[in-house]
C-alpha cells in the first residue's frame, strides 16, 4: 500500500463511533485500521478496506501500536489524550470520538484537565464524562470528513 496513503487508526477499545468511522472510510476510499488489544473482541467488519489489529494484553499496547504506525497523513481516531499527543508528535491528524480535533494549539491544556480531572475521580469528586448523544455523532461525522479531507491534501502533496 502506498507509504502517503490516507488511513483511520482506531483506537478501537470503547469506541462508540465505528459504524460512522466505516460510513466515511468507504465513501473517501480509505484503510481504516481497529486497534485493540487481545482481551477485547471485536467483531470483524464486511469491508475491503477493514484491518483489525488485535495487540497483546497489557498497559498502552494498543497505543503504542497507534503511535508508532502514525504519520503525517493518517487521521488517528482516540479518546486517549496521551495518545494523541504522541500521535501529534508524529504530526498526525487527531480527532476525538466526539468531533474535538487534537491540535498542537491545544493538547498542552487539555493534557493537564485530564490531570485535574483525574486527582477528582481519586478525591471520590466528579464522574465520567456524559453518555454519547446523536449531537455528538453528528459533529464527529462532519470533524471527521473535514479531517479526513485535510489528510488527503497532505497525502496528495506528499505524492
Amino acid at each position: 500500500m502506498n507509504q502517503n496513503a490516507t488511513r483511520f487508526l482506531v483506537d478501537a477499545d470503547a469506541c462508540p463511533v465505528r459504524e460512522e468511522i466505516l460510513r466515511v472510510a468507504a465513501r473517501l476510499g480509505l484503510e481504516v485500521i481497529f486497534v485493540s488489544n487481545g482481551s477485547r473482541h471485536i467483531r470483524p467488519p464486511q469491508q475491503a478496506m477493514v484491518r483489525i489489529v488485535i495487540v497483546t494484553d497489557g498497559a498502552d499496547k494498543a497505543d503504542d501500536w497507534i503511535a508508532e504506525e502514525a504519520r503525517p497523513t493518517d487521521v488517528c481516531l482516540t479518546a486517549d489524550i496521551p495518545l494523541a499527543k504522541r500521535c501529534l508528535e508524529k504530526k498526525a491528524f487527531c480527532l476525538n470520538f466526539k468531533g474535538h480535533p487534537w491540535t498542537e494549539n491545544n493538547i498542552g491544556s487539555a493534557l493537564a484537565g485530564r490531570a485535574v480531572s483525574q486527582h477528582l475521580r481519586e478525591l471520590g469528586m466528579g464522574g465520567g464524562p456524559p453518555p454519547m448523544g446523536s449531537a455528538d455523532k453528528s459533529r464527529f461525522l462532519n470533524a471527521l470528513d473535514a479531517m479526513a479531507h485535510a489528510a488527503l491534501r497532505v497525502a496528495r502533496a506528499q505524492g
